[in-house]
């Protein structure tokens, strides 16, 4: 299934398991670059989003989502593995899990992120879906080196008090107690993800803790965006994308 295809880049459902296992060796470049590739027991629950190069037939970038009815099921989503989140089990619209968003290394074309976020628009819309989560991830281990980013996401981002994820493990790092001072907000935003740095432009909010990902060498932070939150000169924005 073809979401956008537009210039030089195609977007689309995977649709054969040679799909996916490309997916996973992209994944890989930027995840697990020891590996093969990148898969775990979720893989065979999400659909696979594809972004092709025209020119070149190569896939330039990726990501996985998966369809939930409502919050009742969010027990059975990647996410729930490291955060409590019986909270959002009332969640009554539908909601997807966003995961594994990786962009071949050596790619800028910014043309790639825009038609990937117009596919995932398109896909929102399509099915009304009121509720996007995931896992944002840091780089590496260390705390320290994202404590301007943290003080950041502590002071003007943390998720509202009726949907908080909770701690689910004791490998992780409080924002409230591990953290102090203010932080510099500008060095917060530079060494932000790229990719959490699109959610909370449109209005996302995260988790009072990041969780540490040995396998993967990596600090995440659960992360929300509502789409009724979204500002509508973005949403604008999203469907011209999205056609």
């Amino acid at each position: 299934m073809v979401l956008i295809s537009r210039g030089r880049y195609r977007v689309r459902l995977a649709q054969s398991s040679e799909d996916v296992s490309a997916a996973l060796r992209l994944r890989a470049l930027v995840f697990a670059p020891q590996n093969a590739c990148d898969r775990d027991s979720f893989d065979g629950l999400f659909q696979h989003v594809l972004v092709f190069d025209e020119c070149s037939d190569e896939l330039v970038c990726c990501y996985r989502i998966l369809p939930l009815l409502d919050g009742s099921a969010i027990s059975t989503s990647y996410s729930a593995q490291f955060y409590d989140l019986s909270l959002l089990e009332t969640y009554a619209g539908k909601i997807i899990e966003v995961g594994r968003f990786c962009l071949r290394p050596g790619c800028t074309d910014p043309d790639i992120l825009r038609l990937a976020w117009g596919a995932l628009t398109s896909y929102v819309e399509a099915r009304r879906v009121e509720l996007l989560f995931g896992c944002s991830a840091f780089a590496g281990n260390d705390p320290m080196q994202y404590s301007d980013a943290f003080a950041l996401l502590r002071d003007s981002h943390i998720a509202p008090e009726c949907w908080s994820p909770g701690e689910k493990t004791s490998d992780i790092y409080r924002f409230s107690t591990d953290l102090r001072g203010t932080g510099d907000s500008n060095k917060g935003l530079q060494n932000m993800p790229p990719l959490l740095k699109t959610y909370l432009q449109m209005g996302a909010w995260v988790s009072d803790h990041a969780v540490f990902d040995r396998q993967l060498n990596t600090l995440h932070v659960f992360t929300g965006l509502e789409v009724s939150a979204i500002p509508s000169t973005r949403k604008r924005l999203l469907r011209a994308i999205a056609g």
